[in-house]
């Protein structure tokens, strides 16, 4: 275990005391010293007791002997029996059988079937996979593409690339294709998110296995991770997380700040290139957490902003020189933006979301959670009822213990900027948030502030992790303490189970892309058109170019780009508005034939020839396949069917002879 870490299974007690007895008030100081490791006045370190002389950690076992040597035998019989190793593989194991539940309506048929309520972000997820083949086998920029939006392109940087989920992904994308990554990713990330909160916690923070698991299930399985499953393996990514947070608790009593500062900063290179939000969201909590205990334990300040400055001050020189050019390609390079979308900029949670089960919960209800969420892919609080009381009742209980007042703190601190510039119950505006006051800071700006309450989930898993730790050591009411625990986690975590994430069929695509017939008519600088123009409602036309990693460019597509295509504009969805994207995409909403102005005509075929277009290519099996056509053939006549597609070869009108 890491110098400056209580080892668990080791503390001692002081002269005297009964070490079969551990008050709240002995636990909480157990947890402190653990994390924040206390020291005295003058700067050493508290071995095995508290500033009060109190024993630190007190192994006391219900039920068992009150003997420490026969404790200490039987706990010894016990890991023979079962070895840590073979305990955490059995842990990791049921996590990963949960997360193939989670995704196995996906599973059975990965290309064909996708989100039942949206469609988009799982194309776009397959496009940045390809996008990581190329960048791997034809050395092709990784912060930057025209593979799509062309000629404009897209600054991957200031969207969600996930460079770091898509390069070592590159194997099994070349095999199975990118929709096949998108659900290994998904499944990975639950999983994997589960197992290493576990982990952290197992050997860092908690001595009770159960405990660990309850916060490693919770952090891996809730309803706000479920809710993303469908759409964001960036997001649901939080594998690292668990690690920066023990690795900036280990810097605040750190002997060596100098390796731990590399070591932060690494981490934190690592996920900046899985998703920046989640990573700015964990600093602050981290930041907000560690001044909630300082402000109750000052003390500890003398001894821990030395090696915290210095850590800090190397994360930020190593993590900064790491980042900094992908982080001038994103905020000063071609197509960058500067704030979000208005379209998602004041999402935010309804304060009844905290007490109603999410939608891919076994007590959800999708009709019954309308309007309590921007939308079915961002359900970041839904924890329900019991669980809100239990959290509640949880604090009360161990509300002497320094770290779960600053657990609190935290955790309430995210819940209330989850709710964004308007704070509302029930779909009712009440009053203006404390979010209306800070969306205009920088960063801030870039985030999406339902997805703060992701946060409070991950605060709630400790808490429900620390209550079973208590439940479980702290005697002698252990064994009711227990019984209640017991009883209040079925409660509140068995309305929020996970259920397999509900799916719908999806075209699939057209054999006209997978035989490579295409290549026949498109060149290098040539786009292939597909109909609809690719935008953030239709995203087919995306999946067929990540079907052939990105081996032919396509204009628009669905992403984060400056308005008008101006850069340093403020961002939104898609590139520069498209007359004949908009008129194509209302004739699929609709399904009428548009009656085209020569105006029309004009500008429409202005836009093939700035894309460059060879080929317009309609799946015959599109809906509203005939009007779609019909229109079409107005701009640049019939069109001839080829295999299952009806085709345009558009050269003779876009092709510059100059």
């Amino acid at each position: 275990m890491p110098r400056g870490v209580s080892t668990l299974e080791s503390a001692t007690t002081g002269p005297g005391s009964d070490p079969t007895v551990a008050t709240g008030r002995v636990a909480a100081r157990s947890v402190d010293a653990r994390t924040l490791d206390a020291r005295t006045p003058d700067g050493g370190p508290v071995d095995g007791t508290t500033a009060d002389g109190e024993p630190t950690v007190v192994r006391a076992e219900a039920g068992g002997t009150d003997t420490p040597g026969a404790l200490a035998g039987a706990t010894a019989d016990r890991r023979r029996r079962w070895p840590t190793w073979r305990r955490d593989l059995g842990v990791f194991g049921f996590f990963l059988l949960a997360a193939i539940w989670v995704t196995s309506q996906i599973w059975v048929d990965p290309a064909g079937r996708v989100a039942s309520l949206y469609s988009s972000d799982p194309a776009q997820v397959q496009f940045f996979l390809a996008h990581s083949v190329r960048v791997v086998l034809h050395g092709e920029f990784p912060f930057y593409t025209e593979q799509f939006n062309y000629p404009d392109g897209v600054n991957l940087m200031a969207n969600t690339a996930i460079l770091a989920l898509g390069i070592p992904m590159v194997p099994i994308t070349l095999l199975f294709g990118p929709a096949v990554t998108f659900v290994v990713l998904v499944t990975l990330a639950l999983a994997g998110t589960a197992s290493t909160w576990y982990f952290v916690l197992s050997r860092h923070v908690l001595r009770t296995p159960l405990a660990a698991l309850v916060g490693g299930w919770f952090c891996g399985f809730s309803p706000a991770m479920l809710s993303h499953a469908n759409w964001h393996p960036n997001i649901i990514s939080q594998w690292l997380l668990p690690f920066i947070v023990w690795r900036v608790l280990v810097v605040t009593r750190s002997r060596r700040p100098v390796r731990d500062g590399v070591i932060l900063a690494l981490l934190v290179t690592w996920q900046a290139f899985i998703n920046e939000e989640i990573l700015l969201f964990t600093a602050m909590a981290c930041g907000i957490f560690l001044l909630a205990v300082l402000a109750q334990r000052r003390e500890l300040w003398s001894s821990a902003w030395r090696p915290t400055a210095v850590a800090l001050g190397v994360c930020t020189v190593v993590a900064g020189a790491l980042l900094a050019y992908p982080l001038y390609i994103q905020f000063g390079g071609p197509m960058a933006y500067h704030g979000l979308s208005d379209a998602v900029r004041d999402y935010g949670n309804d304060i009844a979301a905290f007490v109603t089960p999410g939608s891919p919960t076994l007590g959800g209800n999708e009709r019954a959670n309308a309007n309590l969420a921007p939308n079915y892919s961002e359900e970041n609080a839904f924890f329900g009822w019991s669980l809100v009381l239990i959290t509640i009742g949880i604090v009360l209980w161990l509300r002497r213990e320094v770290v779960v007042r600053a657990l609190a703190v935290t955790g309430a601190f995210y819940a209330v900027l989850s709710l964004g510039e308007r704070i509302s119950w029930w779909d009712r505006d009440l009053f203006t948030g404390p979010w209306e006051w800070l969306v205009h800071l920088p960063l801030l700006d870039a985030v999406v502030p339902t997805r703060f309450g992701m946060i409070t989930t991950v605060v709630i898993g400790v808490l429900l992790a620390v209550a079973v730790e208590r439940a479980w050591t702290t005697r002698p009411l252990a064994q009711h303490t227990r019984t209640l625990v017991g009883a209040g986690l079925v409660m509140a975590l068995l309305p929020i189970a996970p259920m397999p994430l509900k799916v719908t069929d999806r075209p699939p695509v057209p054999d006209f892309i997978t035989s490579d017939r295409w290549r026949r008519y498109v060149a290098a600088e040539q786009t292939l058109v597909p109909v609809p123009i690719p935008s953030m409602g239709n995203t087919h036309g995306m999946r067929w170019a990540a079907s052939t990693n990105l081996d032919f460019k396509i204009p628009g597509g669905y992403f984060l780009a400056p308005r008008n295509g101006n850069t340093g504009d403020p961002g939104r969805f898609g590139g520069r508005p498209s007359g004949v994207g908009e008129i194509l995409q209302q004739v699929a909403t609709t399904g009428r034939t548009a009656k085209l102005t020569d105006r029309e005509r004009r500008r429409s075929l202005d836009e093939l020839r700035y894309w460059r277009a060879a080929i317009v290519v309609l799946p015959v099996d599109q809906k509203n396949v005939e009007p779609l056509r019909q229109t079409v053939e107005q701009l640049v006549g019939p069109a001839r069917r080829e295999q299952d597609v009806w085709l345009w070869d558009v050269r003779p009108i876009t092709t510059r002879t100059d």
